[in-house]
């Protein structure tokens, strides 16, 4: 049995200056239904392959958390003191403790992220145009610019027609060549609220001269509405000429004295990097294809507005220290000032020097693969192999890939499980004399091999190779829906765009939800946002 923490320590450890990772082991969407505002979502069935990036450092305090007695903590303490962790506690209670002795749970994800956005808005006044004034504008022929401060993949499946992508923290380094003169309204949108809101701020906070609004509600309010939105879009701001990125240098040292943006050298850095007394996340803000032409040796790549939309999904550890890379020195000042904000400490800017802004840092390239602990692969079965052996009462599938990649194409006749839950899909399955486990790429079914072997003593487990990946890249026919699930389907957080039906009613509650999350931080006396003049 893993050592219990008291509610009353924890809200000690929550209130103190000391590192500690507090992690809710639930599942995401079990975690969206209610958790304190602090703890990070890292799931049993993926923890081994997460963990290492939220909790770097093995001999942190790190919390686990389940509903209080389920037993999913401890089983994720195991997983964790096999793989090197050695200071490991489950909160008594969970959460329903948490609830039961007057605390706040907050439902959603990525909630400190998303209430940080609603109290900037509220703090600053971040002006906001309603999705029926800006149709009007276009109508009318006016001079408006909409910048979308999402990543490609969300841009390019839905925007706002005639919208440029220009992520996060990029709008400050490349909005200069894009506005053709300060009469033009920028109008920066997202899907819902934080990254239009946050969006919007930044540039307001660089001082560009023109009127910068946040779209009311993104996509979301646009379509509410009843505008349609663009798919397939492909508009990608440039880099910035000299004359833009000298503007937008101007801008970030406006931010950085405003916001007390600290800024480290390279020397201190590395110093960094062989302290074991304390974790060390070095957070790479710019574009994936720069990330990955060069970086800092051990850094990770968390492009400055995703950063900010979802820091629980890149800092795991309370109290760290922070250090922000971009050499154009302008993306890393901007994120660098809204964690200043959000109240997170010891953040730094790394010093652009050198040839190559890393400061003298070691450097690699090429695609970061996340760290997977304990990784071991299983034997596995060819996609034709298994293809031959499709509809034989003595073989069965289960597919362990998230429940919308279920639902959205699976091997004919597989079922669906949660890597936790493998003991209700035992319970669930006919007996078999072959047992194939297949996942988004196979990686997590290698991981639940031999979990399965225990339940399955009888029968022969094999993974598939490749999995789903190779299945689909090998052509071969795909089931959708979700008529063979093994447990509830709640796994994962379905964004309102993600449902099955009634879209308009899911983004309507969404909505609602972010702007409630306002009044509810005043509630938690754990939540501190920091404020500047």
């Amino acid at each position: 049995m893993t050592r219990q923490l008291s509610q009353a320590c924890m809200r000690e450890l929550l209130s103190g200056p000391g590192e500690f990772a507090f992690l809710d082991v639930r599942e995401q969407g079990v975690h969206a239904q209610g958790h304190p505002f602090h703890a990070c979502s890292a799931p049993l069935s993926h923890l081994e392959t997460m963990v290492a990036d939220l909790v770097p450092r093995r001999t942190v305090p790190v919390i686990l958390l389940d509903n209080g007695g389920e037993g999913l903590a401890d089983r994720a303490a195991g997983k964790l003191a096999d793989a090197g962790y050695a200071d490991l506690s489950v909160l008594e209670g969970g959460c329903s403790g948490w609830e039961t002795s007057g605390r706040e749970l907050f439902s959603g994800v990525n909630v400190p992220s998303k209430a940080f956005g609603e109290y900037i808005e509220h703090r600053f006044q971040t002006p906001a145009i309603r999705p029926e004034e800006l149709k009007a504008m276009f109508d009318r022929g006016e001079p408006v610019v909409v910048l979308d401060s999402r990543p490609y993949d969300e841009y390019h499946r839905m925007t706002i027609p005639c919208s440029t992508d220009v992520p996060g923290a990029e709008l400050v380094y490349r909005v200069h060549d894009l506005v053709p003169d300060t009469d033009a309204l920028v109008v920066v949108n997202c899907a819902g609220r934080t990254r239009s809101i946050i969006g919007c701020q930044s540039l307001r906070n660089a001082g560009i001269p023109n009127r910068v609004a946040a779209l009311t509600n993104g996509t979301m309010g646009w379509e509410i509405a009843g505008f349609g939105c663009e798919r397939g879009a492909t508009r990608v701001a440039a880099p910035p000429s000299a004359r833009g990125y000298a503007m937008a240098v101007a801008g970030a040292d406006r931010i950085a004295k405003r916001f007390g943006v600290e800024f480290v050298g390279g020397e201190i850095v590395r110093a960094w990097q062989h302290d074991s007394t304390r974790t060390l996340f070095v957070l790479d803000v710019r574009t994936r294809e720069e990330f990955e032409a060069g970086r800092i040796a051990g850094s990770r790549h968390a492009p400055g507005g995703q950063l900010v939309q979802a820091t629980d999904e890149y800092i795991g550890v309370r109290n760290a220290r922070i250090v922000l890379i971009d050499p154009a020195g302008v993306r890393s000042v901007l994120t660098a000032s809204w964690l200043n904000q959000m109240g997170l400490k010891d953040v730094y800017v790394l010093k652009p020097e050198g040839d190559d802004g890393f400061a003298g840092c070691a450097t690699e390239r090429g695609q970061r693969r996340s760290t997977r602990l304990g990784f071991s692969r299983w034997p596995t079965l060819q996609a034709d192999e298994l293809e031959r052996m499709l509809g034989s009462d003595e073989v069965a599938v289960i597919d362990l890939s998230s429940s919308l990649s279920f639902r959205n194409g699976h091997v004919p006749g597989a079922w669906w499980g949660v890597r936790s839950r493998l003991d209700v899909a035992h319970a669930t399955l006919p007996a078999v004399k072959l047992l194939v486990l297949t996942s988004l790429d196979g990686v997590l079914a290698h991981y639940a091999a031999p979990e399965a072997a225990e339940l399955w003593p009888s029968a022969s487990i094999r993974v598939l190779e490749g999995g789903n990946s190779g299945w689909f890249d090998a052509g071969l026919p795909v089931e959708t829906g979700t008529d063979r699930i093994t447990t509830t389907l709640d796994d994962i957080w379905y964004r309102p765009y993600q449902r099955a039906e009634d879209y308009e009613k899911h983004a309507r509650d969404y909505l609602t939800w972010e702007v409630a999350l306002l009044e509810q931080i005043k509630r938690d006396p754990t939540v501190e946002f920091r404020y500047y003049s």
